[in-house]
């Protein structure tokens, strides 16, 4: 029997089929870097397996200690409610298995260099049409945007460090849904500060609905803004710098340094204009989506609402539905 704990990678599941394909492939990878390890992956809502399937498998593979390790970047309701009610309820069957809780990816210093290399390519192509310099150019970091004040402003956090990092001109945040400035609303006002080149970011892991939302955004204003050079970045996908993070999550989880940041979460705190969160309980969402498969690989925007932006709250994770 594997002594070693197992892993179970938590993902938020898509309707996008391509984007379920990628979080596999940072799930293969993530088992090839910990050989050791039994290793599986599922999701909360649309796609299959779901995590109560993976954690089954492990189970039945022996494991007595599993560490659940969420797919998602930032702290919102699935990081703090749907995955803990998941887990929670699987343990009350397993009273005899140790399940272990890590935190999400966070602002780490991984990430910025998977950041780095994203805006570094999409700049060298951008370079071969038109030679600009990055005081010339401002810099458009594309959150999913959530209902959490707190992990909303880690996109803040995440432009800040690029823009002054990487030496732009200036630096803008904008998000696909549930926040704002949405990215239609953002690059509109980005286009009338004068610079020459806007290079848009999406901060996700995978690709999906909302990513090509993003870049169907940019590409509508640049024929608003034909003077302007609207240059679209690539997602972080499975790059090492990810893959690092993930295996620094699950050896925090074991020396209990995976501690999220509370101190201004809105479901502990009495956050400003959330007051009414403070308390609430610790329960799943997802449970009328849970499993129903994708839409396949050419799944479609079921809707821009201009106007009543009628998105669902969900974490900044990855791709389409927060993955």
């Amino acid at each position: 029997m594997n002594q070693n704990p197992a892993i179970m990678i938590c993902g938020h599941g898509s309707r996008d089929q391509a984007a379920v394909n990628e979080f596999n492939s940072l799930a293969r990878h993530i088992r090839e870097r910990l050989p050791e390890h039994e290793i599986e992956s599922g999701f909360l809502e649309f796609a299959t397996p779901v995590i109560r399937t993976g954690l089954a498998k492990l189970v039945d593979k022996g494991a007595q200690h599993i560490v659940c390790l969420p797919g998602m970047l930032f702290a919102a309701g699935h990081v703090k409610n749907d995955l803990p009610s998941e887990i929670n309820s699987f343990s009350l069957e397993y009273p005899g298995i140790e399940i272990s809780y890590g935190r999400e990816l966070a602002i780490d210093i991984r990430l910025l260099e998977a950041c780095k290399k994203r805006i570094v390519e999409a700049e060298r192509k951008a370079q071969k049409q038109r030679k600009l310099g990055r005081k010339d150019t401002l810099l458009m970091v594309v959150g999913r945007g959530t209902s959490d004040p707190d992990a909303n402003s880690n996109i803040s956090k995440i432009g800040r460090m690029l823009w002054e990092g990487m030496g732009f001109g200036w630096g803008e945040v904008s998000f696909s849904g549930v926040a704002y400035p949405l990215v239609d609303q953002g690059l509109h006002r980005s286009s009338l500060l004068g610079f020459k080149r806007i290079i848009v970011f999406p901060y996700f892991l995978f690709t999906g609905i909302l990513v090509r939302r993003i870049y169907s955004w940019t590409d509508k204003l640049s024929k608003e803004y034909p003077e302007i050079q609207f240059v679209k970045a690539g997602y972080l996908n499975a790059q090492e710098h990810v893959i690092d993070t993930f295996v620094e999550r699950y050896q925090e989880t074991l020396t209990g340094e995976n501690n999220m940041n509370c101190q201004l979460c809105k479901y502990r705190e009495k956050i400003i204009g959330y007051e009414g969160d403070q308390g609430a309980p610790q329960a799943g969402h997802h449970h009328h989506v849970r499993g129903i498969g994708t839409d396949g690989l050419d799944a479609h925007d079921h809707g821009i609402h201009h106007g009543h932006h009628h998105f669902h709250d969900t974490d900044d994770g990855g791709a389409d539905e927060g993955i």
